[in-house]
């Protein structure tokens, strides 16, 4: 069939099949989506087999809630973030921390503190090693901005996140924290570790099937947020991790690495209020002024709260 024929059909299907008022982006959007559906059927000859194993496949990544992984992993949630890049460089909208992708597991509602938050429960004090991160975050005219909303959240030494991970306390590594009178924000918390794809869940079934891993280094999210800035999703990766620019969600990022410093001096441990050397790093945040004729900096999903 040829691609002519295929979109009359779809737009019989999709367009002058409606007998009521429709939404026309709904209707814009599904459009496009059937009509390059059905052109791929046709160019690679997909059986109906194939049509329908595809079906079963999506409903049940759907079912394990694993399409949030799914969108990462198969470079969807980086190219939108691309595309994201591109319309602030149109509006102007430059010189920023650069974003990066949240991920799908985020919940909202952290408890707040001022300044400094230590964020983990300390049940991993063991065997994890301590990490102290701080920064300050800085307006779109340079200046430290004080009363910004840095909502911080990691994995644990075994690559879990609270509140998906049943064996975790409420928000263990999850913290909001607002800048002091100098933009400063800083925590206490433990070195987190990259975590892979559920090895028996949907997402690795479709990258054994790519010849790909679903390994992700590790890394720490950030949302920050102040009156008259764009928010900002971004994250770090841990400098000199083995998946450091090898990321199965594609979100290692020119700018987000910041250095790892190991600090070992008796003084500064005791400084800190710890037993054994610590790793420090520095992350400072620069945001831009939000413009109301640029794309909105906000992106409207369904999250998790506890």
């Amino acid at each position: 069939m040829k691609h002519t024929d295929i979109e009359k059909l779809a737009k019989e299907w999709i367009v002058d099949a409606a007998d009521s008022p429709a939404n026309k982006r709904v209707q814009e959007i599904t459009l496009r989506l059937v009509t390059d559906l059905c052109k791929a059927i046709e160019d690679l000859d997909i059986t109906p087999t194939e049509f329908w194993k595809g079906l079963e496949y999506f409903s049940e990544a759907g079912a394990r809630n694993e399409l949030g992984l799914l969108a990462p992993g198969i470079g969807l949630e980086r190219f939108l973030d691309m595309r994201a890049d591109e319309a602030d460089e149109k509006a102007g909208l430059t010189g920023g921390t650069p974003r990066a992708i949240e991920g799908p597991l985020y919940v909202a509602g952290a408890p707040e503190s001022k300044g400094f938050a230590r964020m983990d429960d300390g049940s991993e004090v063991d065997k994890a090693e301590p990490l102290f991160m701080q920064g300050t975050v800085f307006g779109a005219d340079g200046k430290p901005l004080p009363n910004a909303k840095v909502e911080v959240w990691h994995a644990n030494t075994l690559g879990g996140y609270s509140f998906f991970d049943k064996t975790q306390s409420s928000f263990n590594l999850r913290r909001t924290i607002i800048t002091d009178e100098n933009g400063r924000y800083s925590f206490q918390s433990i070195m987190p570790n990259g975590y892979g794809c559920p090895p028996d869940g949907s997402t690795q079934a479709l990258l054994n099937l790519l010849g790909r891993h679903g390994q992700r280094p590790a890394h720490v999210h950030f949302f920050v947020t102040a009156p008259g800035h764009r928010k900002l999703t971004t994250q770090i990766n841990i400098d000199g991790d083995k998946y450091l620019w090898d990321d199965f969600a594609f979100a290692s990022r020119e700018g987000l690495v910041p250095p790892v410093v190991r600090v070992n001096d008796a003084a500064e441990l005791k400084a800190k209020g710890v037993s054994k050397p610590f790793a420090s790093i520095d992350f400072d945040i620069q945001m831009v002024i939000e413009k109301p004729a640029a794309a909105s900096g906000i992106v409207e999903r369904t999250r998790a709260a506890a």
